[in-house]
C-alpha cells in the first residue's frame, strides 16, 4: 500500500490572531486618529446578533480596541461570554442588560443615555433595547487584542465554562450604588459594576492637572481595566502630558479640542470634540484638553491596566501607584511627563485665545509669568 502524506498545514508567520479573529467574524471595521462612535457604519455581526462595527485608533496600542454595538428597536443581542475584559457606555437608547452566572444567579440592570457599566470576567450576558422605535447604541472599550493574541483560539475564548466569581461584586453594585475610596488626587476611585450617568456622577478636586479641574477613577468589576471621568473647568485648559497607548478618550459633555504632538514636530495635530468622539493619543505622544465655553467639559478614558490592577511597569511609574509622587504629575524638567503652564510652547496659549476671540467669550486662565 502506498502511504499518503497529510497535507502540511501552513506555518503561522507574522500572524496578529486579533485581526485574523475581526476577518473572520465578517464584522465591518474603522480605523482613524479620531472617530465619530454616533455616526460610524455598522453592518449585521452574527456572533452577537444585532449590528456592529470594530473601532480601531491610530494610538490604540496593542492591549485594547472598541466595539459599537447598535441594537435595533425592540430586539436583544445573542446571549455571549468571552475572557476578554468588556467596558460598556451606552452613546444612544434605553434598554438593559442580563447577567447570568454558572449557579444559576442573574443580575439585570436598566441603562439610558451615558450609563457606564463592566462585564465580570466570563460572565454570560445580553442586551436587551427598551424602545420599540429607536435603536440603542454601545461602545464598548475591551481586551480582545490582548487576549486573542495571547491564545489564538476564538472557541477557548468564548466557550470556557470557567467562572469567576470573585469579579461578580456586591448585589449593589448593579443598582448604581459603590464604595468610595479617598486615595490621593488623580486617585479617588468609586468602586462598582455600573454607573447611571457619567455626566451626573460628583467628581473630586485635581488641581494638579490644572486649576479647578476635577477626576474619579472607577474600578469596575475587579478587572485590569482603567476607567476615569475628568472634568475642565469652563474657558480654562489643562496641562500638557504624555502615557502609553490606548487611552480611548470619549467625549462626554461641552466645547472644546485637544492638540497632540511629538517633541520636535512644527505642527499640532487637532481633534474637535463633540459628544461620541474617541481619540487615544499615541504611545509618548503629548496631549492638551482646551474648553471653548462657559460651560464645563468633562470626558471618559477607557484602557488596561486599572487602580487595582497595574498592567504594566511603564504605567505604575506614569501613574504614580504606591508612591507619594506620580511621575505623571510631574514636569519634564523634573523627569517626569507633564508639561507646566509656563514651559507650554507659547503658540498653544495663543491659538486657544483666538478660538476664545472667536467665541466672544472671556479666558479664565491666565498663564504665569515666564
Amino acid at each position: 500500500m502506498t502511504q499518503v502524506e497529510a497535507p502540511k498545514k501552513p506555518f503561522p508567520y507574522g500572524v496578529d490572531s486579533y485581526l485574523a479573529w475581526i476577518k473572520k467574524e465578517g464584522v465591518r471595521v474603522h480605523e482613524g486618529m479620531a472617530l465619530n462612535l454616533l455616526t460610524v457604519e455598522t453592518a449585521d455581526w452574527p456572533r452577537y446578533g444585532i449590528k456592529g462595527a470594530a473601532a480601531h485608533f491610530a494610538g490604540g496600542g496593542d492591549f485594547c480596541s472598541m466595539f459599537v454595538f447598535d441594537i435595533p428597536a425592540g430586539s436583544a443581542s445573542n446571549p455571549v461570554h468571552h475572557l476578554f475584559e468588556a467596558l460598556y457606555f451606552v452613546l444612544e437608547g434605553r434598554g438593559s442588560t442580563q447577567l447570568e452566572f454558572p449557579d444559576g444567579r442573574k443580575r439585570q440592570f436598566e441603562w439610558g443615555p451615558r450609563s457606564f457599566f463592566a462585564i465580570p470576567l466570563n460572565a454570560r450576558y445580553r442586551h436587551f433595547n427598551a424602545s420599540g422605535k429607536d435603536r440603542a447604541l454601545l461602545c464598548a472599550t475591551t481586551t480582545a487584542p490582548l487576549v486573542m493574541k495571547t491564545f489564538h483560539n476564538d472557541d477557548f475564548v468564548f466557550n470556557t465554562p470557567y467562572e469567576f466569581d470573585e469579579r461578580i461584586g456586591k448585589d449593589e453594585y448593579y443598582s448604581g450604588d459603590g464604595d468610595l475610596h479617598m486615595i490621593k488626587a488623580g486617585h479617588n476611585t468609586w468602586q462598582t459594576n455600573f454607573v447611571p450617568d457619567l455626566g451626573a456622577i460628583e467628581l473630586t478636586a485635581y488641581d494638579e492637572r490644572g486649576a479647578g479641574s476635577s477626576n474619579i477613577k472607577f474600578a469596575l468589576a475587579d478587572s485590569i481595566m482603567h476607567a476615569h471621568v475628568s472634568e475642565i473647568p469652563p474657558a480654562t485648559y489643562k496641562k500638557g502630558h504624555r502615557h502609553g497607548a490606548g487611552a480611548h478618550v470619549l467625549t462626554l459633555a461641552g466645547d472644546g479640542y485637544s492638540l497632540l504632538w511629538y517633541p520636535g514636530d512644527k505642527d499640532f495635530q487637532r481633534v474637535d470634540w463633540e459628544y461620541g468622539v474617541v481619540f487615544p493619543p499615541c504611545d509618548q505622544q503629548f496631549h492638551q484638553h482646551f474648553v471653548t465655553s462657559e460651560r464645563p467639559s468633562r470626558y471618559l478614558a477607557t484602557t488596561i491596566g486599572g487602580i487595582s490592577y497595574v498592567f504594566t511597569e511603564q504605567q505604575r511609574r506614569t501613574q504614580g501607584y504606591g508612591d507619594e509622587m506620580s511621575a505623571g504629575k510631574v514636569s519634564l524638567k523634573e523627569g517626569g511627563d507633564q508639561i507646566e503652564y509656563e514651559d507650554q510652547d507659547p503658540r498653544i496659549h495663543q491659538l486657544w485665545l483666538e478660538e476664545m476671540r472667536k467665541r466672544g467669550i472671556a479666558p479664565r486662565l491666565e498663564l504665569p509669568a515666564r
